[in-house]
């Protein structure tokens, strides 16, 4: 099985945990993870599962406004930009994504620990662009909590890594 993790990361955060997603997915086969700008059609070709995953800002999916504020932010808070930072969203690439390279996906994000209605759930707009892609979801999207240092929460990478290997195991 090739499962394909595509992840947007401004911090690292939800780069970490793709990775985390990565690594239970090598258990059960091919595992790819590469960043939004990465994700070409050669890369999902021939996946059997998709994995896509990004930061919750401003209550959904980054924006191109959102990231270059991100970007400027990271100096002012002592944050080291994620080495993909810059470069193409999650946005502009479901709008350049053909149809579905594969059959199922799964959604995911990267949020502040908090009530969902105070911080928003980027995973669920991930998941609704899967859909009208022709995907089929193999779970509910799920989010990854951050604190307010902008720190993935203790146990998070255990728990992405538990997640993955759930998930996968439906396949």
């Amino acid at each position: 099985m090739k499962t394909v993790v595509v992840y947007e990361s401004m911090y690292g955060n939800t780069h970490q945990v793709a990775e985390c997603i990565g690594e239970a997915a090598r258990a059960r086969g091919e595992a790819v993870v590469v960043p939004v700008a990465g994700a070409s059609a050669e890369v999902l070709e021939g996946a059997d599962v998709l994995i896509v995953g990004g930061p919750t800002h401003v209550h959904g999916m980054a924006s191109a406004m959102s990231r270059k504020g991100a970007m400027l932010d990271a100096p002012k808070k002592h944050l080291q930009l994620d080495p993909d930072a810059d470069g193409l969203g999650l946005r502009e690439w479901f709008e350049q994504l053909a149809s579905a390279p594969s059959r199922h996906a799964v959604a995911f994000d990267t949020r502040y620990d908090g009530p969902v209605g105070f911080t928003g759930r980027a995973s669920k707009s991930i998941s609704k662009r899967l859909r009208q892609h022709g995907f089929s979801m193999l779970a509910e999207p799920e989010s990854f909590l951050v604190d307010k240092g902008n720190h993935l929460v203790d146990g998070e990478t255990d728990r992405a890594r538990r997640w993955a290997t759930e998930v996968l195991e439906g396949v």
